[in-house]
């Protein structure tokens, strides 16, 4: 289990917006480790981890996105059945509560990994330009 930064993004529900933000990270050469976009109506969230946070923070604000920077828990796991259940069953015998949890795997991969964040007010920074 890896500790890390998730950026939450609320953001316009209208073409480009998600690619507007991977251009600014990649302009900037942070590299994109797990991305969730969600949409609601007319507006949606982006939740992101990057390899780099400090470089992420960075680029967010020179180019004036907001965002809420939540510590995270990234966890790889076997890519087979079962292995997802396992994981979360752990986390609910220690009582964890989770805020968001988002994973993926490439078809065939050995791997998968999970990213997810709990319910921790006090330790929740947000930030913007």
């Amino acid at each position: 289990m890896a500790k890390t930064k998730q950026f939450t993004i609320s953001v316009d529900n209208q073409p480009g917006t998600v690619a507007h933000i991977a251009k600014v990270l990649g302009d900037s050469k942070v590299n994109i480790l797990a991305l969730l976009g969600t949409a609601h109506g007319t507006t949606g969230i982006v939740q992101l981890v990057a390899e780099d946070a400090k470089k992420a923070k960075k680029a967010l604000d020179e180019a004036r996105i907001a965002y809420q920077e939540t510590p995270a828990e990234q966890y790889e796991l076997a890519n087979k059945p079962g292995a997802l259940a396992q994981c979360l069953a752990g986390l609910q015998k220690k009582g964890v509560n989770l805020s968001s949890i988002h994973a993926t795997t490439a078809k065939g991969g050995k791997k998968a990994v999970v990213v997810y964040t709990v319910e921790t007010a006090e330790k929740t920074a947000t930030a913007t330009a």
